[in-house]
């Protein structure tokens, strides 16, 4: 059975395999792909067709150490600072410790943002600004993760995703996050009904307490719906036309590809703090969301990295 979440980028891998006389053998649920081409046998895992390192993709997947790599390479980032579960943080003494992270949240006054240290699609993030929101979101996480990362919750004005093959860019999108507009009559609930899913709306009721849920916004006001930037919580990807933007996203992302020594990825450029920083990279390269709107163009992306698999 295919995994409902992968189906672009199985049949992408099953269509190209047609096309170029290349065996396919689809295992795991969907999760393994084993292809063969006369002698020469390749595979795929995840979301990752496998042209890159083992290093590089372990970094990659790793928000605190990618950052450490991309700061020591001068790169600008976010930072993001590892802490682990009781299992593993006798191995670093005092990486588990809640007293270490408690100095991270003085120095933020605008917050920080607590996740999986590992992981995509933005599940289990959250935004906190007291010690109490603090405990109970490293509670949650913890008790599914091995590890989290903290790092300090920044106003990002907007967020681009560059898809990279060998240092060129192959996709830029931005990601627009859900809005309503204000009709003086219903509540802000009620307008995000209207506007959003069922699974988009358990995450913006994490984010907006009751009052402000009830409230009902002025006419004509514009109001953001989500403080993250993820397709999988409602934001919509829009392509970048050619500009200063585009150009100044592509070119950090490669600068960020580079430091990593990694060929094919997905990496998040951010404007926040009145400039452009990298937010995570992502290794393995997951089109879903984008495919559904442009198939064609993320088909065009994915056949490029296999010419590159069998080359």
């Amino acid at each position: 059975m295919v995994l409902i979440s992968q189906r672009i980028f199985l049949e992408t891998i099953k269509k190209y395999c047609l096309a170029h006389n290349i065996a396919i053998d689809i295992r795991s649920g969907g999760w393994l792909v084993i292809m063969a081409k006369g002698a020469e046998r390749r595979l795929a895992i995840g979301y990752d067709v496998g042209l890159n390192s083992a290093v590089a993709h372990q970094v990659a997947n790793d928000k605190a150490a990618c950052a450490e790599v991309l700061a020591t390479a001068g790169v600008a980032a976010i930072p993001h600072t590892l802490f682990l579960g009781a299992r593993l943080s006798p191995h670093i003494p005092g990486s588990g410790s809640m007293q270490a992270m408690l100095p991270l949240l003085d120095a933020h006054p605008r917050g920080l943002v607590v996740k999986p240290n590992e992981g995509t699609s933005g599940e289990q993030v959250f935004r906190v600004t007291t010690k109490a929101q603090l405990e109970q979101a490293v509670a949650r996480i913890l008790a599914a993760h091995p590890s989290l990362a903290i790092s300090p919750y920044v106003e990002i004005e907007d967020e681009v995703r560059v898809v990279l093959l060998d240092g060129r860019a192959l996709i830029v999108y931005s990601k627009l996050r859900p809005q309503v507009t204000g009709d003086g009559v219903h509540s802000l609930r009620e307008l995000a009904q209207r506007a959003m899913g069922a699974e988009q709306l358990t995450t913006i009721t994490e984010d907006f307490d009751a009052d402000a849920l009830d409230a009902v916004p002025p006419a004509g006001e514009r109001r953001i719906l989500n403080w993250r930037h993820n397709l999988d919580s409602g934001a919509a990807p829009v392509l970048l036309a050619d500009g200063a933007t585009r150009d100044a996203c592509i070119a950090l992302a490669i600068k960020a590809a580079q430091a990593l020594r990694i060929r094919f990825a997905s990496v998040d450029v951010v404007r926040a703090d009145c400039g452009w920083q990298i937010l995570e990279v992502n290794s393995g390269v997951k089109m879903e969301a984008l495919g559904r709107q442009y198939p064609e163009l993320v088909e065009a992306a994915y056949w490029a990295a296999m010419d590159k698999v069998f080359t």
